[in-house]
């Protein structure tokens, strides 16, 4: 398998520059990435311990704790939960498209936070767990950057306050404006749920090794990440039937972010973290969309053999 050149990328343009950053020029973001050999400790990064905002990556995490709790006997996966039609976090995907009244077991609701990026799926797990039990969990896992500190409503509710809009539903097009952009609170990592891209890979790098809990719980966290449906960032950079790509998106205003596992065939692992802040404020961008994944692959053939 040979390594190409994306085709966003410019590769005659300032030579002297790091091609990792050109990937990011060429797209209009700024990007932070992160990118280590599971196994043998190589790595590359770019800003990788700058911190940045977490958007729904911090789903990664809960979903640790959410195990690791279960594995100390302080839940069951399988309880069931009543999630009302009427109280539901927005988002577009999940639960909050649903019209009806659902039960759903935790470990079913854990699906659905992963798979589609449920944020009310993940508002209900995080209530059952706690906030400072996925903090104490990081601590002791050395993971002293990276902190959750608000739910998905409480930062989606950020952004319709800061926006000037009535409600949520008015966000989207209110977030095109660069002025209103500028005063979102929830861009900023030192206001919300944020990590640096070096950090989340070592807690991927930890969940691959059986080492952030038991053997049992890192294969479930493992499923789960395997089983999302978005395949236009990570995975875009590995676009081969004997690469298996996992992984979990975050998305907001400007914001494109994914961190991941790619696992080449020959029992390589490598854990990467991307995340990338857009010039533009338009809504769809499937060139910084493009660019986690061209990224990505660039920073994992410099650590591995397949080039």
């Amino acid at each position: 398998m040979s390594a190409g050149v994306h085709p966003g990328m410019s590769p005659g343009a300032n030579p002297g520059m790091n091609p990792v950053e050109r990937v990011f020029r060429s797209a209009g973001v700024t990007g932070w990435l992160h990118a280590v050999d599971i196994d043998g400790g190589r790595e590359v990064g770019l800003r990788a311990d700058e911190p940045v905002v977490l958007a729904s990556v911090f789903k990664v995490p809960l979903l640790l704790e959410l195990h690791r709790q279960a594995e100390r006997g302080l839940l069951d996966l399988t309880e069931r939960v009543g999630v009302p039609a009427a109280d539901r976090t927005g988002g577009g995907t999940g639960l909050a498209a649903m019209l009806d009244d659902a039960t759903l077991s935790l470990r079913d609701l854990a699906y659905l936070m992963m798979a589609v990026s449920d944020n009310t799926a993940a508002d209900v797990l995080l209530a059952r767990v706690g906030r400072e039990a996925v903090n104490t969990l990081l601590d002791g896992l050395g993971l002293t950057a990276t902190r959750v500190v608000q739910d998905c409503r409480e930062m989606l509710t950020s952004l319709w306050v800061d926006a000037g809009v009535a409600d949520q539903s008015a966000v989207t097009q209110a977030c095109t404006d660069p002025e209103v952009v500028a005063r979102l609170r929830a861009l900023d990592p030192a206001w919300g749920n944020r990590s640096t891209p070096r950090e989340m890979t070592r807690l991927l790098a930890a969940i691959w090794r059986d080492e952030a809990a038991g053997p049992a719980s890192c294969a479930a966290i493992r499923r789960l990440m395997a089983l999302q449906v978005w395949p236009h960032r990570l995975a875009s950079g590995f676009p081969f039937d004997e690469v298996a790509v996992s992984g979990k998106t975050g998305t907001l205003p400007t914001l494109r972010n994914e961190v991941g596992v790619v696992e080449y065939p020959d029992g390589g692992r490598y854990a990467v973290a991307v995340f990338t802040r857009s010039l533009s404020t338009a809504q769809n961008q499937p060139r910084a969309d493009a660019a986690i994944g061209a990224a990505a692959r660039m920073a994992i053939d410099q650590l591995s053999t397949h080039i």
